[in-house]
C-alpha cells in the first residue's frame, strides 16, 4: 500500500514576547491511500498544530510535507490549488465553524464554486447530491446553521469537506463537541464514506475510544514529539512508552472489574518556553533514569512499532 502523505522532521516554532516555544519537533509519519492514522495526545502536545501546519493554514518552520509524491511546499500556482483540493478538514466544533449567515447550499456549494466556478442548477444538484451523502435532504437546502442540531452541523460540515473530492481529510476531533450518542453515528457515517468513497482520514483526537473505533494506526504525541506509533491494536494492547501506558490508565470503564487500573496522569507538561534537556516525560515517569534526562530518547523500533524511551516497558 502506497503512501498518500508523507511527512519528514516536520517543525513549528510560535516566537512569543517571552520567549520561543518549539510546538512541534521532528514529527515523521505516513497515511496510505484508504488508512486512518490517529494522533493522539494530551490538550497542548501539538496534535493541531500538525494539522494546520499540513494544510498550509500555518506555515511550519522546518522540515518536508509530500503528497501523491510531489512535495508540497515546493508547489506554486495552478499545481498547488490542484493538490489543495486533494485534501480537506473537518473542524473540531460544528457550532463555530459553519457561518451562521449562510444558508447550507451556500456553506456546502462554496468550495465548489470557488474552485470550479458551479453556479446555478448544477450547484444546487451538487449540493443536493453531497448532503444525501451525509444522510441529509434537499429540504434542508434554504436553512441556516442555527436550524440544526450538532450532529446534524457536523454532517454539514463533512459535506463541505468531501465538495471536492478529496482524497484525504483531516479530522480535527470531529466527535468532541457532540453527545455521546450523536458520537457513534458520526463515526459510522466516517467509515461508511470511507469505505465507500476510498478516502485516507488523519484524525486528531485525545478520545482513545474513538481512535480505538475508527484507526487502523495510531502516533502518540506528547510535549510536541511522536513517543510511540503502531497498529492500534499492538499500542493498545500492549504499550511500550511509559506515556501510552498512563494514558490507557486514565481512560474511565464502565467494567467493575477494570476499575482498579483507572490512574489519572499526575503531574503537569513541562513550561514549554524552558523544556527539560532530556526526556520530557521524564518529570512524570516511574522509570525515568540518569539517561532520561541528560538527553531526548530518539524514536527507535521496538518489535513491530517504535517508542522513544530509554527504558521501555516490556523490556
Amino acid at each position: 500500500m502506497s503512501a498518500l502523505l508523507e511527512v519528514r522532521d516536520l517543525d513549528k516554532r510560535y516566537r512569543t514576547r517571552h520567549g520561543v516555544i518549539h510546538a512541534v519537533q521532528g514529527v515523521s509519519f505516513d497515511v496510505r491511500e484508504k488508512e486512518t492514522v490517529a494522533l493522539v495526545g494530551e490538550s497542548g502536545c501539538g496534535k493541531s498544530t500538525v494539522a494546520l501546519s499540513l494544510l498550509h493554514l500555518i506555515e511550519h518552520d522546518g522540515g518536508r510535507v509530500r503528497f501523491e509524491g510531489a512535495e508540497f511546499d515546493q508547489l506554486k500556482g495552478r499545481r498547488e490549488q490542484e493538490l489543495r483540493r486533494d485534501l480537506s478538514i473537518v473542524f473540531q466544533n460544528p457550532y463555530s465553524s459553519l457561518n451562521p449567515r449562510m444558508r447550507i447550499k451556500d456553506i456546502v456549494g462554496e468550495p465548489m464554486r470557488t474552485a470550479y466556478g458551479t453556479r446555478g442548477r448544477e450547484l444546487v444538484e451538487r449540493v443536493r447530491e453531497q448532503l444525501e451523502a451525509v444522510g441529509l435532504g434537499p429540504e434542508h437546502l434554504r436553512r441556516f446553521p442555527h436550524e440544526f442540531s450538532g450532529g446534524q452541523r457536523q454532517r454539514i460540515a463533512i459535506a463541505r469537506a468531501l465538495a471536492l473530492e478529496p482524497k484525504l481529510l483531516i479530522l480535527d476531533e470531529p466527535t468532541a463537541a457532540l453527545d455521546v450518542s450523536v458520537q457513534a453515528q458520526v463515526l459510522n457515517l466516517l467509515r461508511e464514506l470511507q469505505r465507500r468513497l476510498g478516502l485516507s482520514y488523519l484524525l486528531i483526537s485525545h478520545n482513545l475510544a474513538t481512535v480505538e473505533s475508527i484507526a487502523d494506526r495510531v502516533l502518540v504525541m506528547y510535549f510536541g514529539r511522536i513517543v510511540e506509533s503502531g497498529t492500534v491494536s499492538e499500542v493498545f494492547n500492549d504499550p511500550r512508552h511509559p506515556y501510552t501506558r498512563a494514558l490507557l490508565d486514565s481512560v474511565p470503564s464502565i467494567d467493575p472489574s477494570q476499575r482498579h487500573r483507572l490512574k489519572p496522569l499526575e503531574g503537569d507538561l513541562p513550561s514549554p518556553l524552558r523544556p527539560p534537556p532530556g526526556c520530557a516525560f521524564a518529570p512524570r515517569c516511574a522509570r525515568a533514569a540518569h539517561d532520561c534526562t541528560a538527553r531526548p530518547p530518539p524514536l527507535g523500533s521496538i518489535g513491530s512499532r517504535e517508542a522513544a524511551c530509554y527504558h521501555p516497558l516490556g523490556g
